[in-house]
């Protein structure tokens, strides 16, 4: 998952970037507020591509992780049913 979550936040910076170059060096020549609009949208793209990248999904384990603790690392990794009991 940790992939695909890199290529959706790098396709969204290329598009980001993408939108800026072509209202600041070539939109502009026809329409100022169209390359004005592109920029805003551009604008608001880095922040919802950082919300996309550091996401977690149902399998990522951040809730748990290991404490330090053997025995409760243990005592988790037994609910969760990642080690069998002994």
């Amino acid at each position: 998952m940790y992939a695909q979550r890199r290529h959706v936040y790098f396709a969204m910076m290329g598009i980001c970037l993408t939108l800026f170059v072509l209202g600041g060096a070539v939109v502009r020549l026809w329409s100022v507020p169209l390359a004005v609009g592109m920029c805003v949208v551009a604008m608001v793209i880095p922040p919802l591509a950082a919300i996309v990248a550091n996401r977690r999904g149902p399998e990522d384990r951040w809730w748990d992780d290991p404490s330090g603790d053997p025995g409760s690392d243990e005592w988790w990794d037994e609910l969760d049913g990642r080690k069998r009991r002994r």
